[in-house]
């Protein structure tokens, strides 16, 4: 409560800058009801803590603003909601724009001298309490990044040099990016591609090059909102259709996967002997095929048929490259 009588004054104490009427310490705390003592640390704390540009007017006798656009940020946050700040600077973690990070740590350290609890935490402290880590994510190039998040921001279309690499080779496109998604710690743009005159996936960090073009790009008519596309795909990748996919996982993981979220309208379910069989749609093979290969002979493609063979003729690669690696050594 102390703290929020504290931050009145200050508002206070700018309204009369703000009016010309050049306050000091003994004006203000008679107005104030407080000591002179408690009013000097109070302009000392919002010069010095706060960064408000105070400056003294000794022909006046009072204080003015070195910049009288300044407004201090009319916000008093709740316990929880400063809480929710903090977690989401250590969330931040995953930006790839080093610019945004300080920034962001700048916002939270001016936030924590408002108000937090009775003793506020260093943002070192949060720090020491919570982390993010990722792995197996891709890099991106933090001006990709940064070029982006502000044509997504302002609707500006994009020329980027694209590199595919599973068919190794870079062409080059114009965009109209709609939606940016951190998926497992990897930045991906959907955007509506001009070359394609559909919606695609672009990993940031196969992008070559980039460049803001001049003008819009119209979108077509019966354009999907960026929930529903991609709330009906698996992870990022996007196609005409999707097939539901039917794994069964063995009792000796199935507790781990009745703990995962693969997709948001799958279905779990129990047999007899402990195993999971696990449902979900999806509209690409790619990525749930890696998924698959990551369980080995704990989990079975029960269907489609289409990708139960995609897996079988990955397993058998592999046997051949072990089975060449056992002759070698014979």
């Amino acid at each position: 409560m102390a703290k929020k009588l504290a931050f009145e004054r200050y508002y206070r104490f700018l309204g009369q800058i703000k009016a010309g009427r050049y306050p000091n310490a003994r004006t203000f705390s008679e107005a104030a009801g407080i000591s002179g003592k408690q009013t000097q640390r109070d302009i000392d704390f919002m010069r010095d803590r706060l960064g408000v540009p105070l400056q003294y007017n000794p022909a006046r006798k009072g204080y003015e603003l070195e910049d009288n656009s300044y407004e201090l940020p009319p916000v008093w946050f709740k316990e929880e909601e400063l809480l929710a700040l903090c977690l989401s600077l250590r969330l931040a973690s995953t930006l790839p724009d080093r610019g945004l990070k300080i920034a962001l740590h700048e916002i939270i350290g001016k936030f924590l001298t408002f108000r937090f609890m009775d003793s506020p935490p260093s943002l070192e402290e949060i720090g020491e309490k919570v982390s993010v880590k990722n792995i197996e994510y891709y890099k991106v190039d933090e001006k990709v990044f940064h070029s982006v998040l502000g044509a997504l921001f302002q609707g500006q279309p994009l020329r980027i040099s694209y590199y595919t690499p599973h068919k190794h080779e870079t062409t080059t496109r114009i965009i109209k990016p709609l939606h940016l998604l951190c998926y497992m710690g990897s930045w991906h743009l959907i955007a509506f591609c001009t070359l394609k005159d559909d919606l695609r996936d672009f990993a940031l960090s196969r992008i070559r090059r980039i460049e803001p073009v001049t003008g819009q790009s119209a979108l077509p008519a019966t354009f999907p909102s960026m929930k529903d596309y991609l709330r009906k795909h698996f992870g990022v990748m996007s196609n005409s259709g999707s097939v539901e996919v039917c794994l069964r996982f063995t009792p000796e993981v199935s507790d781990w996967i009745s703990e995962q979220i693969w997709h948001s309208g799958q279905e779990v379910s129990t047999d007899d002997d402990g195993s999971v069989c696990l449902r979900f749609p999806v509209a690409d093979f790619r990525e749930v095929r890696r998924e698959i290969l990551k369980y080995g002979a704990s989990v079975e493609v029960i269907s489609p048929v289409e990708l139960r063979e995609e897996v079988m003729e990955e397993i058998g690669r592999m046997a051949r490259i072990y089975a060449k690696d056992s002759e070698s050594k014979a």
